[in-house]
């Protein structure tokens, strides 16, 4: 068999263990990393096949790379600057400029160290410097930067993928995903891309669709969520027949589990969709799963500047979760034991 079969049957077999693992439940993590996994098996097949000019493909991608990595932490720092700008400061808007400091940090201990350690290379003062508290000090910090970017990477990729694969139309119910009100009784710009995301889904549906809005009454709200979100979906000309309001929860569990009850009290067909902001579909599929809630998700266009902090709050949270919080630190812990023993070794 020639190389280039093989290349080929190992990607068939990454691309295949993903779609089986995505087709089951979109929700799981482990399709993050399958998904990565089945990209990076295509470099060699394509480099293979690329003949007499592998050489000049994998430059031209490592220096791509490169460049992309230089690139991440100063956009990152002028996305935070933006979203202070037009969002004002709090701690969940820092996100982005934060994370952009500390890859850049990150990347800077990992050029010094490289540099030198080039220096002292073959000479007696290598062994002094590799053992010194400065060198694994900056080293340890550099692959905590390093994983933690790379984890939060492999997660982005997932999010997108989520966001632009193609979807089926026919849906029996939409959910929608409730958010704040302005002055306590209008919606909000985020949940108005919302409602207008599930309209768009409403009027593209072949069969009867009810939609869903789900949210309660807040403290500092006149009227719920749900309510202000009937009286939007009404305005835009969505029968009041069609429309269907959950206004007792108060958190996104709550969200979809009384949604779930809603439906299933329905003798109808189930094929149910849930929209909500592009960057919460993920966690949001996940908490469908905890309420035992089968449905696509479908996200709405969020301001390009508000999107990678709140995918960043979105990473966050889901690696607070108590399982991946102890996968999160395993993986953190057995690189930072790789990197003193390569230290150690040398």
């Amino acid at each position: 068999m020639s190389a280039t079969l093989i290349m080929l049957l190992f990607t068939l077999i990454f691309w295949g263990m993903f779609y089986y693992s995505f087709s089951k439940d979109r929700s799981r993590y482990r399709n993050c990393h399958l998904l990565c996994l089945a990209l990076l098996s295509m470099i060699p097949f394509i480099v293979n096949i690329a003949g007499d000019q592998a050489g000049e493909m994998l430059y031209a991608t490592f220096l791509l790379i490169m460049a992309a990595l230089l690139t991440v932490p100063f956009f990152l720092i002028h996305n935070g600057i933006v979203m202070i700008k037009n969002e004002g400061r709090c701690a969940a808007h820092l996100l982005s400029l934060a994370l952009g400091v500390a890859i850049l940090v990150g990347e800077i201990l990992t050029a010094y160290n490289v540099i030198l350690y080039a220096k002292v290379f073959g000479l007696e003062a290598q062994d002094v410097y590799l053992h010194s508290p400065v060198f694994l000090a900056t080293s340890l910090i550099a692959v905590t930067v390093i994983y933690g970017s790379v984890s939060f990477l492999v997660f982005m990729i997932y999010s997108v993928f989520l966001m632009i694969i193609p979807r089926s139309k026919d849906f029996d119910y939409v959910i929608i995903h409730g958010a704040g009100l302005i002055n306590g009784d209008k919606v909000s710009r985020l949940l108005q891309e919302r409602l207008d995301k599930a309209i768009f889904v409403y009027r593209k549906d072949p069969s009867p669709t009810k939609l869903i809005p789900s949210g309660g009454k807040g403290s500092d709200e006149s009227i719920s969520e749900a309510e202000a979100m009937k009286r939007y979906l009404l305005e835009q000309g969505i029968p009041e027949s069609d429309i269907i309001m959950e206004d007792q929860s108060t958190t996104t569990l709550e969200n979809l589990k009384f949604s779930k009850d809603i439906i299933d009290s329905r003798e109808e067909r189930k094929y149910t969709a849930l929209v909500t902001s592009n960057y919460h579909v993920y966690r949001a599929l996940r908490y469908c799963r905890r309420v035992g809630l089968k449905c696509k998700g479908i996200g709405s266009h969020v301001a390009f500047y508000y999107w990678p902090s709140a995918l960043i709050r979105e990473f966050i949270a889901v690696h607070t979760e108590k399982k991946h919080a102890i996968l999160f630190t395993l993986g953190w812990a057995f690189w930072m034991w790789f990197t003193v023993m390569l230290i150690r070794a040398n």
